[in-house]
């Protein structure tokens, strides 16, 4: 799916969450589950791009989107699980802080049943040593929306054009290259769903 009519539909459904809510209906969350065409997508510091560096970016052949969601310079793409939980946050916790660590928790067990020890670290975003698997970039005021893109057999080599999240010296894997076999994005997403649903003691219906 492209990213512009993603982020169109991210800000449909949460238009309908924040009225559910104020009605006092039912929230009806959701979770959306895709994958993106290449884009690089920057966050709120939209100054440290210049048109310069667009240029550049889009000279790869990807697309290049300036968002309103936290975090810096980003690779979305296939082969990478993207996840938009569209939540009115207050319902499950007050905080933004609780809402960042129960999705890298959410990523963490996710790759614990395919057999990877991933962690956090001082920098937003799930780790399998010192490289990036899973990158998360939010915006969480009321309900809310964008989220994490997990590597499951991405090519990463669109991440040499930039650096990732903003973080130098830092790699970036896969849960290809860790488990060292093909591993796609229908396989990881059962997993992602179990740990999701366990981690914000949900029930998930699909549509």
């Amino acid at each position: 799916m492209k990213y512009l009519p993603a982020w169109e539909l991210q800000k449909r459904i949460a238009a309908r969450v924040k009225a559910n809510v104020k009605e006092g209906k039912e929230a009806r969350h959701t979770l959306l589950l895709l994958e993106h065409y290449p884009v690089y997508t920057t966050g709120i510091r939209k100054s440290d791009y210049t048109p310069e560096v667009e240029a550049q970016l889009k000279g790869t052949g990807a697309d290049f989107h300036r968002t309103n969601r936290g975090g810096l310079i980003t690779f979305h793409g296939p082969g990478q699980l993207i996840a938009y939980p569209i939540l009115h946050l207050s319902s499950f916790s007050p905080g933004i802080k609780w809402y960042v660590c129960a999705l890298e928790r959410t990523v963490i067990r996710t790759l614990r049943g395919l057999g990877i020890h991933a962690h956090t670290s001082p920098h937003t975003g799930v780790w399998v040593g010192e490289n990036k698997i899973c990158a998360l970039g939010l915006q969480g005021r009321h309900v809310t929306t964008h989220g994490l893109g997990l590597n499951c057999n991405t090519d990463l080599q669109w991440f040499t054009h930039i650096v990732p999240c903003g973080i130098p010296d830092k790699g970036v894997t896969s849960v290809t290259q860790e488990l060292r076999r093909e591993t796609t994005i229908s396989q990881v997403e059962p997993h992602l769903l179990k740990a999701f649903a366990e981690v914000f003691k949900c029930q998930l219906v699909y549509s």
